[in-house]
């Protein structure tokens, strides 16, 4: 026989071993507590991404990303996603799709820019010598309204955001717009206010899509500790110290040492009601890379985890999640629809995708494997 192709045969076996190995490893994998548990992933759009920066457009050259998301009441879907422009500052755009995968609508202009102490930068930074994304490490921008997520209750849309200011200035901004005005691409925001500390760098908070004991909540840190803050209005909230000492203590995240969410970043998506809990998508960085995991706080004090993700459902693994910033996927917004959880999220810091699964699943996973 040719030895060549006696070495080709080798070669063809040692990779089929390999695969069984690790698809073995992928079916069965065994948490700290000695219980096997099956994985579960969200599966992805095949047409991602679905939104990408369009290099004819100054304000959006750069990115499109961390999309937050609505369902309105003709179950039209729209996402509110975080711009950046050829000057590196971060803007909102808006895009609509009837069925939540197709984005054919996509808004000429920016439909949201941050107003100077609420996003935008000082004059004198204003003038920015040089815009370098690979220098900027926000994302790839150095200022302007990030990363907002949005919860429609009631009549109005409620988008919270990070308002970047430079790294001494980062704080969230919380305005409104009403469902009306949405539909109709009225851009009539109501006036933001910042609800976080001056002196606290803030990200990632959410706000319950209902209220809880008759009020508003917002959930602003889940790690090291579960703190929600409680307000009568949400068109006029305080500012909410992160600090347990203000809103009283919550409950403390157990640190899982050698998981994948063993440094947790915070929460992703806002709450969505099940029967079975509040289910939000958080994220953590594990191996230098962001990936998302489920949890499900309780309906009553949500203050409590539930069962959490003993692996991610989703990890940066396609090469349009690894485009701009590798290793990066970012869930920022989340709908139900027909029974599917649809998820979207920002790859690499530069496009919008979307991934979906049926909701029931899932809830059922989390609990048959992620009891805390």
């Amino acid at each position: 026989m040719n030895f060549a192709l006696i070495i080709a045969l080798i070669s063809v076996v040692i990779a089929a071993l390999v695969c069984v190995y690790e698809l073995t490893r992928f079916i069965l994998r065994r948490s700290k507590d000695g219980r096997t548990h099956a994985p579960y992933e969200l599966d992805r759009h095949g047409g991602n991404p679905v939104l990408s920066p369009l290099a004819y457009r100054e304000w959006e050259a750069q990115g499109a990303f961390n999309p937050a998301a609505v369902m309105d009441d003709e179950s039209n879907v729209h996402l509110l996603y975080r711009a950046i422009g050829s000057d590196g500052l971060s803007r909102i755009g808006h895009a609509m799709s009837k069925g939540g995968v197709y984005f054919s609508e996509r808004s000429p202009y920016p439909v949201f820019v941050p107003a100077p102490g609420a996003g935008m930068p000082d004059a004198r930074d204003a003038l920015h010598p040089v815009y370098d994304p690979l220098m900027n490490v926000s994302g790839g921008g150095w200022g302007g309204a990030e990363d907002p997520r949005a919860v429609r209750i009631g009549d109005r849309v409620y988008m919270t955001y990070t308002a970047f200011e430079g790294w001494h200035n980062m704080r969230i901004g919380l305005t409104s717009i009403s469902l009306a005005d949405l539909k109709k691409r009225r851009w009539n925001w109501r006036r933001p206010v910042l609800i976080s500390p001056k002196k606290a760098r803030s990200k990632n908070w959410v706000i319950f899509p209902e209220k809880i004991g008759g009020k508003f909540a917002i959930l602003h840190s889940l790690a090291p500790e579960v703190l929600i803050a409680y307000v009568d209005d949400l068109n006029m909230a305080p500012i909410i110290e992160s600090s347990p000492d203000h809103y009283g203590y919550g409950h403390q995240v157990k640190q899982r040492k050698g998981y994948w969410d063993e440094t947790m970043k915070g929460a992703g998506t806002p709450p969505i009601r099940t029967d079975k809990g509040w289910l939000i998508l958080y994220h953590a960085v594990h191996s230098g890379k962001y990936h998302v995991g489920a949890m499900l706080l309780d309906l009553n004090d949500p203050t409590k985890i539930l069962y959490r993700s003993p692996q991610p459902v989703l990890s940066p693994d396609m090469p349009y999640e690894n485009e701009g910033k590798c290793g990066v996927v970012y869930a920022t917004g989340a709908i139900v629809k027909n029974g599917q959880l649809m998820v979207y999220y920002g790859s690499g810091d530069k496009h919008s995708c979307v991934a979906q699964t049926p909701l029931t699943p899932l809830l059922d996973w989390l609990v048959k494997y992620g009891k805390v």
